[in-house]
């Protein structure tokens, strides 16, 4: 199955380009998520600004994405953020580094923004799990704070840390009973996929229908009809060392979209597969017509020449 690729293609390309030959550009396009970015040159075309807007922003902001945007971007990061964004960065074309693999670091950078936005739900979780002490014998273990990040129209991220691991848990919608349908296959393998020799390694995956987990069962207004699932990933000490964290992070921010995505590739190719069967029939019933009556009666067919003339063959 394909990967998606964590950075934005456009933001990459696009100061790529305009860091070499500087010009005036104003480029709007939308991410996964309905995340929405600007690139622009408002002001002259040696100063570009990248601007993003999440729905998600407030409940990022307390849970830190601010202080990562600090570290990550610091001297890029604009005080004065563009009208209907959450987040601007504004960029002098003659101060960033020059060619070479600085310059690269910083555009790939930059193309994670989103991730590295998304990330501070994860980055707190996994340092309240190395801060949590394990119970004492006969106490209940007590979990650390449940983050909720609502990402998208009526879907949300949990995330909550306890002594000896991070709960991560999505909620999803399935708005077709075709989805539904492959959105179970799916997730069956990934509950399934731990089974299988080399990769035990691999976060446990659970998958429910309709009953929420019980780390989120206590929340008011979660929905419970047979449209939305709920898997919830079990992350261990080894899957969020320093070396694995990052990719840890960027890789389960992208679950939902590489379970929609490829439930609409399946969707597409056994639509392919239906329509080249429907082909193949219609060739069968077409060879299987019988012949004109005049045919079957002896009479000839009727035929026409290059000058109009008619006659009967036989």
């Amino acid at each position: 199955m394909i990967l998606l690729e964590p950075g934005n293609v456009i933001i990459h390309n696009v100061l790529t380009d305009k860091f070499i030959k500087p010009s005036s550009m104003d480029i709007s396009f939308v991410d996964y998520d309905s995340v929405r970015f600007h690139l622009s040159t408002p002001i002259k075309k040696t100063e570009i600004w990248l601007s993003m807007a999440v729905k998600c922003w407030k409940d990022l902001v307390k849970y830190g994405a601010l202080d990562i945007v600090e570290r990550e971007f610091g001297q890029w990061l604009s005080k004065e953020t563009e009208e209907g964004f959450d987040v601007t960065l504004k960029f002098e074309v003659d101060q960033v580094p020059e060619l070479g693999e600085a310059r690269s670091s910083l555009i790939q950078r930059l193309s994670l923004l989103k991730p590295t936005c998304l990330s501070a739900p994860f980055e707190r979780a996994f340092h309240a799990q190395s801060t949590l002490q394990p119970p004492n014998e006969g106490e209940a273990a007590v979990p650390g704070e449940l983050m909720q990040i609502h990402y998208r129209d009526d879907e949300a991220i949990y995330v909550q840390a306890s002594h000896d691991r991070v709960t991560v848990v999505f909620s999803t919608m399935f708005k077709e009973e075709t989805d539904r349908v492959f959105g179970r296959v799916f997730l069956q393998e990934f509950v399934d996929a731990r089974r299988l020799p080399g990769i035990q390694n691999a976060p446990q995956v659970l998958y429910s229908n309709r009953d929420p987990p019980l780390e989120i069962r206590h929340l008011p207004g979660l929905k419970q009809t047979e449209d939305v699932g709920y898997v919830t990933f079990v992350l261990f000490p080894r899957h969020f060392t320093p070396l694995t964290a990052p990719s840890t992070i960027t890789t389960i921010q992208l679950f939902r979209d590489y379970l929609h995505y490829h439930i609409k590739c399946s969707k597409a190719y056994m639509h392919s597969r239906m329509r080249h069967r429907v082909a193949e029939f219609q060739k069968v019933l077409n060879r299987a017509k019988p012949e004109d009556k005049e045919i079957a009666a002896g009479g000839g067919r009727e035929r026409k020449t290059v000058s109009g003339r008619t006659f009967r063959s036989r």
